[in-house]
């Protein structure tokens, strides 16, 4: 059975609780490792989780504000919330990318490495793989509700997979009297990390801002095109809003049809956007053809 808009968001409320209980877990077990086996990569690590958890967070109340239905100052509802915290959640993820380039570039260049116990790369290499399982979950999960800021959290995750692998990579370096190794792993780790922030900061500026792909709008005014009686599209506009798409099209046809005919077109183009786009929300406006033809008639007999 087919989720509605409010029951997807409630689904992907279960991605962002598994985000924070995983980040809960892993940032005590990567902090009380660290400082044991004397693993600064390690310790860095933790508090990179517990930064996560702000940004979990900020997705989880984006997601709660989106349930909220249409009042008096939100007609369309609150699903923008959604695109708001996967904004968060880029700021975030690139603060925490800005720092771990930071501090590789001091480890590389700092007079003496610290040897920690080879058991801290274990454990970095378990958080990793954990981070990997979460990352896997929530995206299929966002993919299926068609969820933009558990999308974001996902790539969050993967992040974090990365940072925990790249702390690992440098442990295990260290032992075999390569301690350049685990700065040189952070930078590219880090690099990733703020191109994923910067991915997720366009789309949801692009979303905010009510830009929307030309190749997709391009694919909608082809299927209203081909609708039986829809002579010309005379305009065309969509944006997003949240995980739904709003649909404004102005359609032309034969001016000797009924206004039940024509609502029977504005109808068909519904169910179309509907079943082969999954849009529910298109905004039709009938309008005659023979009106633009004789504009454009008079136009040309004025020059």
């Amino acid at each position: 059975m087919k989720l509605n808009q409010y029951e997807e968001i409630k689904q992907g409320e279960k991605g962002a609780w598994v985000s924070i209980t995983a980040y809960l877990t892993l940032s005590a077990i990567k902090l009380v490792a660290g400082y044991w086996f004397a693993s600064g990569a390690l310790v860095a690590d933790g508090f990179n989780n517990l930064t996560d958890i702000v940004a979990s967070a900020a997705v989880l109340i984006g997601l709660r504000i989106s349930q909220k239905p249409p009042d008096k100052d939100h007609p369309y509802g609150h699903f923008r919330a959604e695109t708001i915290a996967a904004l968060i959640a880029s700021f975030i993820m690139a603060t925490v990318g800005i720092q771990v380039l930071i501090s590789a570039v001091k480890s590389l260049f700092a007079a003496e490495h610290t040897v920690p116990n080879l058991a801290s790369a274990w454990v970095a290499l378990f958080a990793a793989a954990c981070m990997a399982g979460v990352y896997i979950y929530n995206r299929k999960l966002a993919l299926r509700i068609n969820n933009q800021a558990l999308l974001a959290a996902s790539k969050d995750n993967l992040s974090d997979a990365l940072v925990s692998t790249g702390a690992a990579i440098g442990i295990i370096g260290a032992q075999f009297g390569l301690p350049w190794l685990d700065p040189v792993a952070a930078l590219a780790v880090g690099a990733i990390i703020c191109k994923t922030a910067w991915e997720i900061f366009y789309s949801s500026t692009h979303a905010l801002t009510d830009g929307f792909d030309e190749n997709e709008l391009s694919s909608l005014r082809t299927t209203i095109a081909k609708t039986k009686g829809v002579k010309t599209i005379k305009d065309i506009k969509a944006r997003v809003h949240g995980n739904h798409v709003l649909v404004d099209v102005i359609v032309q046809v034969d001016p000797e049809l009924t206004l039940i005919e024509s609502h029977r077109i504005s109808d068909e183009i519904e169910h179309r956007m509907g079943r082969k786009h999954n849009i529910m929300s298109v905004h039709v406006h009938v309008e005659p053809h023979e009106i633009v033809e004789n504009m454009l008639l008079n136009a040309a007999e004025k020059q």
